[in-house]
């Protein structure tokens, strides 16, 4: 199978390329900043495009089997259109050249689950004031996209993953059309889940992934996200 994955140069996106690439797919990495991308492989294409350019989407849109959205924008006060606009203009390319299969990241943040089971205190403390505030506008945009992806006639699947941080492997992950378990995700399953989503047509669901072990606490997590650099 031949996968576009859009935002492969965030860290999602590097790790599902790479999860594309060892599962033996021919994969094209999409990203702003090409001489960037980290790694080469012979059956790995490194192409160049803003998702906002709908014709730069289009030829590439056009020459994949699946495509693989892990586009993502930090936290901040100003407008944010990346998901939405973005996301409209790899639909209306998939339309067109007749690709069918979207796998999209979205987030747990965006659409709180009343059913989560394992949550820290902490989390029930701060995720309504993280989503009112600085991830306001990232979570409003964020549903945006999850409208313009379920008002498509595509093949699509929306994955929802709780705060991500990094692991080095992939672990026995809890996933599917259930509620969240915990707090985080880890890129590494949400890369290993994007990637056997890809080869799994007939779908139009939304699902939850959750990485049950080896997880930071809370207050590291805020933490890292307080200092992040911008």
């Amino acid at each position: 199978m031949r996968i576009a994955i859009f935002g492969a140069n965030g860290q999602t996106g590097r790790l599902a390329t790479r999860h594309a690439l060892d599962a033996g797919h021919t994969t094209i990495a999409v990203t702003r900043r090409p001489g960037d991308f980290p790694f080469t492989d012979p059956a790995l294409t490194v192409a160049e495009a803003d998702v906002h350019n709908a014709n730069a989407v289009a030829g590439i849109v056009a020459d994949s089997d699946a495509v693989l959205s892990t586009l993502g924008v930090p936290f901040t006060r100003e407008p944010v259109s990346t998901y939405s606009k973005g996301t409209a203009n790899i639909v209306t390319a998939m339309q067109s050249s007749g690709v069918t299969r979207l796998v999209v990241v979205s987030s747990t943040g965006a659409y709180p689950a009343s059913g989560r089971t394992g949550a820290p205190f902490a989390l029930r403390l701060f995720e309504p004031v993280i989503t009112k505030t600085i991830g306001k506008t990232v979570y409003d945009d964020i549903r945006r996209m999850e409208s313009v992806v379920r008002d498509s006639d595509l093949d699509w699947t929306i994955v929802r993953p709780s705060g991500l941080f990094d692991l080095s492997g992939v672990t026995e992950y809890v996933a599917g059309e259930v509620d969240p378990v915990g707090a985080f995700t880890s890129r590494s399953d949400l890369a290993d889940y994007l990637v056997a989503l890809a080869v799994q047509h007939g779908r139009k669901d939304t699902v939850t992934i959750s990485t049950t072990a080896d997880n930071p606490t809370m207050w590291q997590m805020i933490r890292r996200e307080a200092f992040k650099s911008a």
